[in-house]
């Protein structure tokens, strides 16, 4: 084990990271994606610092294939661009760069510093971006060159503990934004590690604050809960902590009205979670038509309907618009949540058709 030094203000050496080799980390770098090894190594040629960071650390430390390889690095967005063709600069106000190698996405940030505290835009040092990071397993970062992880926060620590703990103080770090809360429920759902009492706590007192969150920040969110393969957990996580009202507050409202209805809503949860692991490549709206099945199954005497022989086109019609509010503030691609209204009517006997999935390149002509 290493350990990286700094001054403090009287010139005395003060410890300020751990670095572990090879040896005690146990990385094995053909885990590594090679394209990701080669935006660093490039990015090192070029005369800057990089590392992979994030949630791929800890997957790699645990022995788990990361899903992605996020790299950040003291390059500006503006440098990345120039030294990657095959890239583009995304965001207005947080502005970082997708290097892309055919359908693989890498996500490049520059060093964040701390001069406007855990959300500002201003770029810094490497020192200051880890005081950004939300919680210490995400905190690690990856030196795929040496073989080394840069600990500054006890995160390999915490890892093998299975316990998560906040990088930025209490006091700020869900004032500052909000959706942390949601982020720390999902990693321990989906990691096995456990919320201290202290942090629990604070997420229940500071649920509120995800009132104000924009429904495309929350939208992002739940479509990575419904795509993650572990969306009954973190359901149960975030309905335990007090949270899952403000990203689903119709759903949650039901559930707590009738517990038969919640039994419901969670098992086809678990059935989304099957379908995720066992079709990977299968469309939002297949996988939306697990979240509003019971709501749609509840509005009606469905086989009435049918046996009347109600209008398919005018039940489509008055479900849309009910559902369109029922998943709110959730605002998915119209056309996935038109497929998963009309996936239900179908599974419920309503003869309504069901679109195929247009192809990337109907689309382009249609814009």
């Amino acid at each position: 084990m290493l350990v990286r030094y700094t001054s403090d203000s009287r010139g005395k050496p003060v410890k300020k990271a751990v670095i572990y080799t090879k040896e005690e980390h146990k990385i094995p770098l053909k885990k590594v994606d090679p394209d990701a090894l080669y935006i660093i190594r490039h990015l090192r040629e070029c005369g800057y610092d990089a590392y992979i960071v994030g949630g791929a650390v800890r997957d790699l430390i645990v022995g788990k294939e990361p899903k992605d390889f996020d790299i950040v690095t003291e390059a500006t967005p503006s440098k990345i661009k120039k030294l990657f063709r095959n890239s583009r600069i995304i965001g207005k106000r947080f502005r970082l760069v997708h290097v892309f190698f055919g359908q693989k996405i890498f996500e490049v940030s520059t060093f964040r510093s701390i001069c406007e505290g855990s959300v500002g835009n201003s770029f810094g040092t490497m020192d200051e971006d880890v005081q950004r990071r939300d919680f210490t397993l995400n905190a690690l970062y990856y030196d795929p060159l040496k073989e080394q992880v840069i600990d500054y926060v006890n995160g390999v620590e915490d890892i093998k503990k299975k316990v998560i703990h906040p990088v930025i103080p209490l006091d700020r770090i869900f004032v500052e934004d909000p959706v942390r809360m949601l982020r720390a429920v999902k990693y321990s759902a989906t990691t096995g590690c456990k919320l201290p009492h202290s942090l629990k706590s604070k997420i229940r007192k500071s649920a509120h604050l995800l009132s104000p969150i924009s429904p495309s920040r929350l939208t992002e969110e739940l479509l990575k809960i419904i795509n993650s393969g572990h969306s009954y957990e973190i359901v149960s996580a975030a309905m335990d902590a007090d949270i899952f009202m403000y990203l689903q507050p119709s759903a949650c409202s039901l559930m707590y009205a009738d517990k038969n209805y919640e039994k419901k809503y969670m098992l086809h949860l678990k059935e989304l979670d099957s379908l995720v692991k066992t079709e990977p490549e299968s469309r939002l709206g297949k996988r939306l038509t697990y979240i509003v099945y019971d709501f749609i199954s509840s509005l009606t005497d469905w086989q009435k309907e049918v046996s009347t022989k109600s209008a398919a086109g005018e039940l489509y019609t008055k479900t849309w618009n009910q559902c369109r509010h029922f998943v709110l503030p959730m605002n998915p691609q119209r056309t996935e949540l038109e497929y998963a209204i009309k996936n239900t009517l179908t599974q419920l006997g309503v003869g309504v058709r069901i679109g195929k999935k247009k192809k990337s390149s109907q689309l382009k002509n249609e814009i």
